[in-house]
């Protein structure tokens, strides 16, 4: 150690219980060497050169946020495609504004068939959102646009793609088809439907070279990366990897994260179905060899299984009664019969599951798995993760804390969403009670905030996560969703800090502001322990500080 740095703040909030706030941190080669006051780090300062910055003296200092669940590099994929969905995006050339409704979604999407000069060239779109503009799409309607040029629509959350008869001939998908995932009509008419990962992949195969256009991953990270910066984001998980190239995503990612000025690390967890696909039994070689190239800024951890559909596609799995429409929603592409089976080689091998289940039906197999798991191979601190955790039961919650289990959880949906599906798919009684954060406290689960950003209509704001944990406050800014479900403002903080590093196992190296763990910060504009908990997602964030280099949001 050559030179300390000492960063002096208004306050610091540590998430350290045993030493919760400071005045000033003492950072070199990347990691804290001392958190308290210029008093009392003398002893470090007496010894070793060092400098006193006071540029954050005016402002509040946190651990830097995680994001435990996140699509970084594949949210990027979409944005040079035509853009359909309900709420402004960005694409190449800035801002896009949203549609309102159906109607004007097939109104955009004839008037890009008429523009269309070459009828065999498809149109390719994405951000079409059934529960915010009104049902689903299929077949029927898209023909009605175009029965000669080939349609192609992705969902906002990509759990469906939504095709015109041009388009599904071009998948090879046949009117006896069994494939899992392919959507039909009552009357058994192909509807044009393609749910969940193996049927949008089928899907997505004749428009590949137009959706994963060359070099579109480094560029979609750096963009990205300064969204996290604009959110006190440090860490974030990527929950898809693999989805595309194992290799071509790894090589984007190391071309720009360990980059000495990318301001974020990143953990890349991989898809089970596409791990087994691509490596079968020798994938545990192949994960062994990727994590020999970890560096503190990029590293696999942990593997995914995705076993049912999304919150805002309306694809879950739910118990009796079910959604309002008679929908069943869809699993992923592991048989839950299967399960167990295919868990267990990762289960066994000490590797952290992360199991994606969105509606109580799906949580329900998750926990009888967890348990079933723990039966044939006990195991202590697992930290098996169930990801999402949308719409459960306080039985659930109780269930999951005695299995010793976690939960990433999405709350935004409270906010942005319950009351579109209280009316449209859930029923006023589970969309009211999405994400049971109370429960979950209450029956002692350790749980995380994350976004699934930005596969979801939601935006990467830890604060604003908070905000929704804290006060469950729905899209009016007026109705209270499940009152006995908020959590308190500390409570809130830690799942998107300390806790949220112990759901990606790295709380050991992150979350908190503890000596030795690597000097990542959130810098504040006012102190969120101190604002009314409605001002939690107002509090301006003025950067991040990444292994002790500072990055501003204005920079």
């Amino acid at each position: 150690m050559e030179r300390i740095t000492v960063y002096t703040a208004r306050r610091i909030h540590t998430m350290d219980p045993g030493r919760p706030a400071a005045r000033a941190i003492a950072i070199a080669d990347g990691r804290i060497i001392s958190v308290g006051t210029l008093q009392s780090m003398q002893p470090w300062l007496r010894r070793v050169a060092h400098d006193i910055d006071d540029r954050f003296q005016d402002d509040i200092l946190m651990p830097g946020f995680i994001d435990p669940h996140t699509h970084l590099r594949m949210s990027g994929t979409y944005m040079g495609l035509h853009y359909v969905g309900p709420i402004t995006s960005h694409g190449p050339d800035g801002p896009v504004s949203g549609l309102p409704g159906r109607d004007a979604v097939l109104g955009r999407l004839k008037q890009l068939v008429d523009e269309q000069n070459d009828p065999d060239s498809p149109i390719i779109t994405w951000g079409y959102d059934p529960g915010m503009q009104g049902g689903h799409l299929d077949r029927d309607m898209l023909d009605r646009i175009s029965d000669q040029v080939p349609i192609w629509v992705l969902s906002y959350a990509p759990h469906i793609v939504y095709t015109n008869t041009p388009m599904m001939a071009r998948t090879g998908v046949a009117d006896d088809t069994t494939a899992h995932g392919i959507g039909r009509y009552p009357d058994g008419r192909l509807n044009g439907w393609f749910i969940e990962s193996r049927a949008v992949g089928q899907a997505t195969r004749p428009v590949q070279r137009q959706v994963y256009r060359p070099g579109f991953g480094p560029a979609a990270l750096l963009r990205q990366s300064q969204v996290a910066v604009r959110n006190g984001v440090t860490t974030v998980a990527d929950l898809a990897w693999g989805f595309e190239s194992f290799e071509t995503e790894w090589n984007d990612h190391a071309k720009v994260v360990n980059e000495p000025d990318f301001p974020l690390r990143i953990l890349l967890i991989p898809f089970d179905a596409r791990l087994v696909a691509k490596y079968g039994a020798d994938r545990f070689d192949y994960l062994n060899s990727m994590r020999a190239q970890a560096t503190d800024k990029l590293a696999v951890h942990g593997v995914k299984f995705i076993n049912d559909g999304s919150y805002p596609s309306m694809t879950l799995r739910l118990n009796f009664p079910g959604y309002l429409d008679g929908e069943v929603g869809l699993t992923g592409e592991t048989p839950w019969e299967d399960m167990v089976e295919c868990m267990l080689p990762y289960w066994q091998a000490g590797i952290q599951i992360h199991s994606h289940a969105n509606g109580d039906q799906t949580v329900d197999m998750t926990l009888d798995t967890l348990a079933a798991l723990q039966l044939r191979h006990p195991r202590f601190d697992h930290r098996f993760t169930i990801e999402h955790y949308c719409i459960s039961t306080v039985a659930q919650g109780r269930r999951l804390a005695a299995l010793g289990g976690l939960a990433s959880v999405n709350p935004y949906f409270v906010h942005y969403r319950s009351l579109i599906h209280a009316d449209s798919g859930f029923g006023p009684d589970r969309a009211e009670a999405t994400a049971r954060l109370g429960s979950l406290e209450r029956a002692g689960v350790t749980f995380a905030l994350h976004s699934d950003f930005n596969l979801v209509v939601g935006p990467m704001a830890p604060l604003t996560a908070a905000w929704v944990a804290v006060n469950r406050i729905a899209a009016d800014d007026a109705t209270v969703m499940a009152p006995g479900e908020r959590i308190s403002v500390d409570r809130a903080l830690r799942a998107i800090t300390v806790d949220a590093a112990f759901v990606l196992r790295r709380d050991h190296e992150i979350g908190s502001l503890e000596v030795g763990k690597l000097a990542d910060l959130a810098v504040l504009g006012a102190d969120p322990y101190e604002v009314e908990s409605l001002a939690l997602r107002d509090i301006p964030v003025r950067g991040t500080m990444v292994g002790g280099v500072p990055h501003m949001a204005n920079d």
